[in-house]
């Protein structure tokens, strides 16, 4: 989510330019990478991409091509990126995208860039996005993660956690709700953390309260949470908007307290566990997701077992769940008792096997059920979606699309809900 916002920003300085999207590169006289890092498969997909586009850099001289982001901000990526593709223009990383326009104005004078800053910058506001993601929209309110878990690489390519001032995130959205858009999303590598570096008072629940305060019919959710902030306030605040939407994904990782502490998480499985309890409790609809990293070095089938009854226990709406890969720069990378591959992938199987089974179950229990969805579209259908997120697709297509309505759900096809509109 937060390249797709980022991606939305870098295009939004491009439409100043003149330009317009294109779905075909032979077409494009400019082509930004706006690249991951996360895990190693993201990284090796970008060299490939880059070093296809050799041909179209022959053809038009004047194509302008940038790669920027997370995998950029490794000097050692960057550098690489430089020698292995002279023909690149842009090469700059995370802390200095946010003037992109200034890098962009020189390429258009052939002139090249390679700049990977070592500090962050300012946080600069009133950027112009060109939004992409339909009547949903983005709202970065903090940059950056202090958290350091042992196999993540963000804390390095994204710096320390900076937050925006309430009010410049206040009059963003204002401005999103007059402009029609009905679900806001708020972005940040921990949005639990809020606050915590500005001399403002003011939490992560309580930014959250004032924007469900605001005029207009919209929605609000967030992303991403951390278990070791997560707090009752924002769970009473959850419960009690009714904007709040009623949905929240809260990466656990590992269902093992030894494993946990190697991933430096800061919690423990029964403190994850009893906020998953206080949410059911005062949130009985609510929908839960979580993230997890199977084969982190050292575990055992014991500990990964740990993982799997946790998934038995708490019977998330649905799961990501994902092959742990080294990342170099960070402390696990460095960890003895590696596991191997093929452990690996038999344990994400089990697990994601699991998960499957425990989505059709759930999924079904939708059945029957009224809930109030916005109204949009798939394709030539339409499709009601909840405040948590669920889709439900129509039986009619003849209502107003944006609009919100009681739909009953009549059936479940293959985990796809079939709906009609009753009000």
């Amino acid at each position: 989510q937060m390249n797709v916002h980022e991606s939305e920003k870098i295009a939004g300085a491009l439409k100043e330019f003149g330009y317009e999207e294109t779905s075909c590169a032979t077409e494009a006289d400019c082509i930004v990478f706006n690249t991951c890092c996360i895990r190693e498969g993201a990284e090796q997909k970008i060299f490939g991409n880059v070093g296809a586009l050799k041909k179209l850099k022959q053809k038009n001289k004047n194509l302008i091509i940038a790669v920027v982001g997370c995998m950029t901000q490794q000097k050692s990526s960057a550098e690489e990126l430089k020698r292995r593709f002279p023909w690149v223009d842009i090469i700059i990383g995370t802390f200095n995208s946010d003037i992109f326009s200034e890098y962009f104005k020189k390429a258009l004078d052939s002139q090249k860039t390679f700049e990977v800053l070592d500090k962050e910058m300012e946080i600069i506001e009133n950027t112009k996005f060109y939004r992409t993601s339909g009547y949903n929209a983005w709202v970065n309110i903090m940059y950056g993660c202090n958290n350091f878990c042992s196999y993540c690489i963000v804390p390095y390519v994204r710096g320390r956690e900076r937050s925006r001032k309430s009010e410049d995130i206040i009059s963003e959205v204002k401005g999103l709700i007059a402009s029609g858009y009905k679900k806001i999303t708020l972005l940040g590598q921990n949005v639990n953390s809020y606050g915590n570096d500005r001399e403002e008072e003011i939490s992560f629940a309580e930014l959250c309260k004032k924007i469900c305060a605001l005029d207009g019919d919209f929605r609000l959710s967030f992303m991403t949470s951390h278990p070791k902030d997560f707090s009752d306030e924002l769970i009473d605040v959850i419960a009690s908007e009714k904007k709040m939407g009623k949905y929240v994904h809260l990466p656990v990782q590992s269902g093992n307290n030894e494993i946990l502490n190697k991933m430096n998480r800061k919690y423990t499985i029964e403190r994850y566990e009893s906020i998953i309890e206080k949410l059911r409790a005062k949130i009985p609809n609510v929908v839960l997701t979580s993230d997890f990293i199977v084969g982190f070095p050292t575990e055992t089938e014991q500990q990964f077992m740990d993982t799997y009854r946790l998934v038995e226990r708490v019977r998330y709406n649905s799961i990501f769940a994902f092959i742990y890969s080294k990342r170099k720069g960070t402390v696990a990378e460095k960890m003895e008792g590696h596991i191997d591959l093929e452990i690996k992938r038999k344990r994400v199987n089990m697990l994601l096997d699991l998960q499957h089974k425990i989505t059709a179950e759930k999924t079904e229990e939708f059945v029957g059920k009224t809930l109030e969805v916005i109204v949009t579209k798939e394709g030539n259908s339409n499709v009601g979606i909840t405040e948590s997120g669920l889709k439900i697709w129509l039986k009619s297509n003849s209502c107003e699309l944006l609009t919100y309505h009681n739909v009953k759900v009549v059936t479940n096809n293959k985990n796809k809900l079939i709906g009609e509109i009753i009000d």
